[in-house]
C-alpha cells in the first residue's frame, strides 16, 4: 500500500535504535521525498533547532520522559510524536500533558505512524502562524500568533504550544465561558476521559506564567464546575499598561475589553 501523499519540504528527525522501524520508515519518508536524519542519543535543543524540524519522534526508551518535557517547551512549534513499548497509562498522559502531540504504541506500521505525523502537521499547519489571525491586546498582554507566545512589552511569557493555543482559544471567546471538554477536544484534538484534569493543569501553569510577566492583572477565570473564562481585570483598580505594550499596528490588534 503506497503511503498518502504529503507537501514535500517536510523536515523530521526520528530519535530510536530499532534498526528495523528505522529502515522501513525511511522508504517511506524517501517516497514522500521528505528530509529526515536519525539520532540514536538525545540530541540537544538547539541540535534540533539549528535543523528547523517540522516533527520529531521520540523513543521515550532512549531519551526519558523529561526529554520530551524539556523539547516541547523549548520548541513549541515542532510537532512531538512519541513511539514507545507498552507503557503505563501514567507515562501517556505524562508526555501528553508535558506537550507530545500524540503517543504511539510499538510495535506499530510505518504507514500509520507516516499518518499520525501527517495528521499533527495538518493541525499545526507546518508550524506556520495563520497569516488571517491578528494580535490580541488584553490588559497589559500582547497575543501574538505570529510568534506562538504572549509579550508584555518586550518580554514573553514563554509559553509551551499547548498553553499558548489554550490561551488563544480562550481569549479569541471574546468573554464567554469555554467548558473543559471543549477546550480539550480543540487545544489536544481528543475527547477527554472521564478525570482527566490536563486542561486544569495547563491553566494553572498559565495563570503563573501571566503573573510573572503582568502581576497587576488577572486574565484567565474559573467557573467552577464549567470551565474558564478569559478576561483582562485589573488586581485592586485601574493599572496603566505599560509603554510599548501595544505597539503592534492598530489595524492588526483585536482589542478585548471587559
Amino acid at each position: 500500500m503506497a503511503p498518502p501523499r504529503q507537501a514535500t519540504g517536510v523536515r523530521l528527525a526520528l530519535i530510536d535504535d530499532a534498526s528495523g522501524l528505522v529502515a522501513v520508515l525511511d522508504r517511506r519518508l524517501e517516497a514522500l521525498h521528505w528530509d529526515r536524519k536519525v539520532f540514536g542519543y538525545p540530541p540537544a535543543s538547539d541540535q534540533l533547532a539549528a535543523l528547523r524540524l517540522h516533527s520529531l519522534i521520540v523513543n521515550p526508551a532512549i531519551t526519558g520522559l523529561e526529554y520530551v518535557e524539556r523539547v516541547a517547551d523549548a520548541l513549541p512549534g515542532l510537532g512531538l510524536l512519541v513511539v514507545a513499548p507498552p507503557s503505563p497509562v501514567a507515562d501517556r498522559v505524562r508526555a501528553l500533558r508535558g506537550g507530545a502531540d500524540d503517543w504511539i504504541a510499538k510495535p506499530c506500521h510505518p504507514d500509520e505512524l507516516v499518518a499520525r505525523v501527517q495528521a499533527v502537521l495538518r493541525r499545526r499547519r507546518m508550524g506556520d502562524a495563520p497569516v488571517q489571525e491578528a494580535t490580541i491586546a488584553a490588559g497589559e498582554l500582547l497575543i501574538r500568533p505570529d510568534r506562538f507566545d504572549v509579550y508584555v512589552g518586550d518580554r514573553p511569557a514563554s509559553l509551551s504550544r499547548k498553553e499558548y493555543e489554550l490561551l488563544h482559544l480562550l481569549a479569541a471567546a471574546e468573554g464567554r465561558v469555554l467548558e473543559r471538554e471543549d477546550a480539550y477536544q480543540r487545544v489536544w484534538g481528543y475527547t477527554m476521559a472521564r478525570g482527566d484534569r490536563s486542561v486544569d493543569v495547563f491553566v494553572r501553569k498559565l495563570r503563573l506564567k501571566l503573573e510573572l510577566v503582568s502581576p497587576g492583572w488577572r486574565y484567565v477565570h474559573t467557573h467552577f464546575g464549567v470551565g474558564y473564562r478569559f478576561a483582562a481585570e485589573p488586581v485592586g483598580g485601574a493599572v496603566r499598561p505599560p509603554d510599548g505594550a501595544l505597539a503592534a499596528p492598530v489595524a492588526d490588534v483585536v482589542l478585548l475589553k471587559r
